[in-house]
């Protein structure tokens, strides 16, 4: 089971009760990929206004989007379907899917693992934006390159307003 943080499962009821003040950021990472973009956005994000939610398996992102809204979401192509393990089956297609079908699907920045070929790239390219990506990144990222996608997200879908400022 992955450790949780502050960010980790805020509770729903308390959710759907408080009126919209910030941004829910859905950042499904696999647990087992130390990655610093993981680590530090939600400690860069907070004070903005986005309050970043994690789930460490495609099991956990599937229970935080039936629960709460998402309005942004990350989604890391290796989170595995179940646990912690990277030999899981990998669940980031099946979560882009659930995502695109909500009714009001949030803006997915997609992270993949890097490509083996340029054919498989483009491929995946094409899969990714097929799903409703709205920018895919190769891994591993860097913090700066997330943030301008991140930025990019909220000047076009929520008119560049961050609930914080």
């Amino acid at each position: 089971m992955a450790m949780q943080s502050e960010f980790d499962h805020p509770d729903a009821e308390s959710e759907s009760q408080t009126p919209m003040s910030r941004l829910n950021l859905l950042l499904g990472y696999a647990a087992w990929r130390r990655d610093e973009v993981a680590d530090q956005l939600p400690r860069l994000l907070e004070p903005m206004g986005i309050r970043c939610i994690r789930a460490a398996s495609g099991r956990e992102a599937t229970d935080l989007v039936r629960s709460l809204q998402v309005h942004i979401a990350v989604v890391d192509l290796s989170i595995p379907m179940e646990g912690d393990s990277p030999r899981s089956t990998e669940a980031g297609p099946r979560v882009l899917q659930l995502l695109r079908r909500l009714e009001q699907p949030p803006p997915t920045v997609v992270v993949r693992p890097p490509q083996p070929s340029l054919r498989e790239s483009g491929r995946g390219l094409a899969d990714a934006l097929r799903e409703g990506a709205f920018a895919v990144l190769d891994g591993p990222v860097r913090i700066e390159s997330m943030l301008e996608v991140l930025r990019r997200v909220v000047r076009r879908h929520f008119s560049d307003h961050w609930p914080a400022a």
